[in-house]
């Protein structure tokens, strides 16, 4: 990956201002670590933190991640970079039912894809939820005996119905002041299976009348026979996300606790949890906080799960790596790159405010970085052939083409020229339109690094379309050499070589929705699939293409860039992916 930075203007993160301010105030500095995570008693055993901050990207391994998750894995990794710390990678395992190892497999590949790594000396800061459930049923247990949980058996309906509405408040459950040894029985009971799922669940006793209704004695663990993908069947009881999330970011000395603005109203529940327990001896100031920034909005992307998984489950698309899926495994086979994501999240910024962003940033994004990162090479899209009637039959000669117009340290290439070439469709007019100034009748162009060629004709078959162009060449006009601007044109083709070119299967990729707002209102999201948003070509690629490995990235010269797809290309015979035009093709 290159190190190459793409310079980008300043953009609004306020999470930064406030790691600075903490840091100015020395808030963290007597903080410690036991080189894992661990309670109070363990990391007081520990030396002073290394990490002057500590933060987490801490996915469910319920599902692929997408481009949303991208923002927060630059956003997370990216300020304990800044400010010398470390990040985290912790999988959120509390839910069995819907996780897997294919899921902890795919999240560890893309955030290492990104550029980031979670080990840190001798520490491996990949961490499990699922690790911590001793702790966690210890804090369940500590809750009870200070009066603060209960175990509740109404049912869901009944829990529902006494809780309240925004407007008025909840109603005690008839189980909320059951004694301490009897909820401790109860929940000792819901352990040990004794207790069948869904039967009853361990709730914190805050207050029922709050105005914030996660207050109203929230659910913190439920019976639920599932094998898990960590523990095997160890539990059958486990802790709800909303009460393991604080207390795995307190085990990991967790400093600011980033994530998205619809766990705004869980951050009372989340300082309530952690300050009992801190009271309980559990855990020791300075305490973890949590910062909510406005999660990415993305015109022409569906980022919901339940959506992915129908466009994936009902094959409007390929899988859950085609390259027109948000997901990172889709954009890395569509060619997007770690370099462009970054680029991207330092440009859109870090705000509280909600807003839309145009997915014409993402691709500017990409074009800037590939720009400068992309060999250049030569493809002809949807080619006709080009005969050089005044050019000896059994000959070949090479012409030269920079690697990269920026980068004249990369050198040249050989580009054979024969008398039979391959050009694009759109390079002739028999008719010329005005201001046309390429290939039409007794016009001259330039083949561009090669020789100025007057077009002489064309042939055509019995429907009237255009087969075969036909052009002279001037002999001394070959780019290069003293006579290469003896003759002024204001044309200038591209071309490959027909006995050297490469036939190659070509997918051009564009956005999977025609509507900014897909299902905007009533309307099916699926109606918005835009119908071309992929189109296989057979194209003519200059001969080293054929080399390119899997992955590969070039700019096809005035097409766009494409890579080498990671699936399906095989050494020798790669296939290739539009990752973006050069520019945009979506301006109303």
């Amino acid at each position: 990956m290159s190190s190459e930075k793409t310079p980008t203007p300043a953009a609004s993160n306020f999470i930064r201002a406030i790691i600075e301010k903490d840091l100015a105030q020395n808030k963290f500095v007597s903080r410690k670590w036991a080189g894992k995570p661990g309670d109070a008693s363990e990391h007081a055993k520990g030396e002073a933190d290394p990490a002057k901050i500590r933060t987490r990207f801490p996915p469910e391994p319920n599902g692929y991640l997408h481009i949303g998750h991208a923002k927060s894995i630059c956003l997370n990794f990216g300020l304990a970079r800044d400010y010398n710390g470390i990040c985290h990678l912790r999988f959120d395992d509390t839910n069995p039912e819907k996780e897997s190892q294919e899921y902890v497999d795919s999240i560890t590949d893309m955030v290492q894809w990104l550029g980031f790594n979670w080990q840190n000396g001798n520490e491996k800061n990949l961490y499990f939820a699922s690790n911590y459930f001793d702790y966690m049923y210890h804090a369940a247990e500590m809750l009870i005996q200070q009066g603060l949980a209960y175990v509740d058996e109404q049912t869901p309906d009944e829990m529902r119905a006494n809780r309240g509405s925004l407007t008025e408040p909840g109603k005690d459950s008839p189980y909320r002041n059951r004694g301490i040894e009897e909820n401790l029985t109860m929940f000792r009971e819901m352990r040990d299976g004794k207790h069948s799922d869904g039967s009853m669940v361990l709730r914190a006793k805050i207050d029922m009348a709050s105005p914030n209704i996660n207050m109203r004695d929230p659910a913190i663990y439920r019976v639920r026979r599932a094998h898990h993908h960590n523990t095997g069947d160890k539990w059958c009881i486990y802790p709800m996300y909303t009460f393991a999330h604080p207390i795995e970011d307190a085990l990991e000395q967790i400093t600011h606790s980033i994530c998205t603005l619809e766990f705004e109203d869980q951050r009372p529940f989340y300082d309530w949890l952690l300050e009992r327990l801190a009271e309980a001896g559990l855990l020791a100031h300075p305490l973890p906080k949590q910062y909510e920034f406005a999660r990415l909005n993305l015109t022409y992307v569906v980022l919901s799960k339940r959506k992915l998984i129908q466009l994936v489950e009902e094959k409007h698309v390929s899988g859950w790596d085609d390259p027109r899926l948000p997901t990172l495994a889709g954009a890395r086979r569509r060619g997007y790159t770690p370099e462009g994501f970054k680029l991207f999240t330092d440009r859109i910024g870090v705000s509280k405010a909600d807003s839309w962003i145009e997915y014409t940033i993402l691709e500017d994004c990409m074009r800037e970085v590939l720009n400068l990162q992309a060999e250049r090479r030569i493809a002809v899209l949807d080619p006709i052939k080009l005969v050089i009637d005044n050019y000896p039959e059994a000959q070949s000669e090479d012409c030269f083409a920079p690697n990269h117009p920026l980068k004249p340290e990369l050198g040249k290439r050989v580009v054979p020229l024969t008398r039979e070439l391959w050009i694009e469709r759109e390079d002739f007019m028999e008719v010329p339109s005005k201001g046309y100034f390429r290939l039409f009748p007794d016009n001259m162009v330039r083949l561009r690094y090669g020789y100025v060629v007057k077009c002489t004709g064309c042939e055509k078959d019995a429907q009237g379309n255009v087969t075969v162009v036909h052009c002279d060449y001037l002999p001394d006009t070959k780019s290069g050499t003293p006579g290469s601007d003896s003759v002024k044109v204001k044309g200038n083709i591209h071309w490959v070589s027909a006995q050297h070119a490469y036939e190659c299967e070509v997918r051009l990729y564009d956005r999977l929705f025609k509507e900014a707002h897909a299902g905007e209102g009533d309307r099916d999201f699926l109606e918005d699939i835009n119908p071309n948003s992929v189109t296989l070509i057979a194209a003519q690629l200059e001969p080293s293409l054929k080399d390119a490995k899997a992955e590969d990235s070039f700019q096809f010269e005035r097409h766009g860039y494409f890579v080498a797809d990671r699936k399906d290309s095989v050494m020798g015979k790669p296939v290739f992916n539009r990752t973006v035009t050069l520019k945009d093709a979506w301006q109303k």
